[in-house]
């Protein structure tokens, strides 16, 4: 089974604004993208619904990485899961052109937090993306032992665009550009 990420392109063009906003602290923006999940064919597909930018109150001054949540962001996640029928998306950008990659406490942060999402919404997937200027990589966990890649990305605008969200698509080793 293949994951495809559907957004319209104004819908990421404002998350990629809300990312790029300057914090007072943290290096980096964060936030989380709500998606519908629907099976298309053998492939499951992620349809963003909603974006929910980290409240500036929610970070915590850690200088040791880009952004740090604190608990109140979570809660605030795990409230609209709860609430609402979607999945959630953690994500975050980088500032480049090509396909971004995950860090090492990227993926090891994701591993602690994305599983507790079933805790309150088992039935959806969520998971945890990376957008550059142009392009974007994602994690997908199906139950909270069971994580692999969005393998598509579609972007419908005046334009459609669909490119794959694994860098070895591009011959791109993983963590090297």
């Amino acid at each position: 089974m293949r994951t495809i990420f559907r957004a319209t392109a104004d819908f990421l063009k404002g998350v990629r604004q809300d990312l790029e906003r300057p914090h007072a602290f943290a290096a980096e923006r964060v936030g989380f993208i709500s998606v519908r999940a629907a099976n298309a064919g053998e492939d499951l597909l992620l349809l963003a619904h909603g974006y929910h930018p980290v409240d500036d109150s929610d970070y915590v001054n850690d200088q040791s990485v880009g952004a740090m949540m604190g608990q109140e962001a979570i809660r605030k996640a795990l409230n609209i899961a709860l609430l609402q029928p979607v999945g959630i998306i953690h994500v975050h950008m980088h500032g480049h052109r090509g396909v971004p990659g995950f860090s090492r406490i990227d993926l090891s942060e994701q591993g602690y937090f994305v599983p507790d999402f079933f805790k309150v919404r088992d039935a959806m997937p969520h998971g945890a993306m990376v957008l550059s200027q142009d392009r974007a990589a994602g994690r997908i966990w199906l139950n909270p032992a069971a994580v692999s890649d969005i393998h598509e990305f579609n972007i419908v605008g005046w334009r459609y665009s669909r490119f794959s969200g694994l860098p070895e698509a591009l011959g791109l080793v993983r963590g090297k550009a």
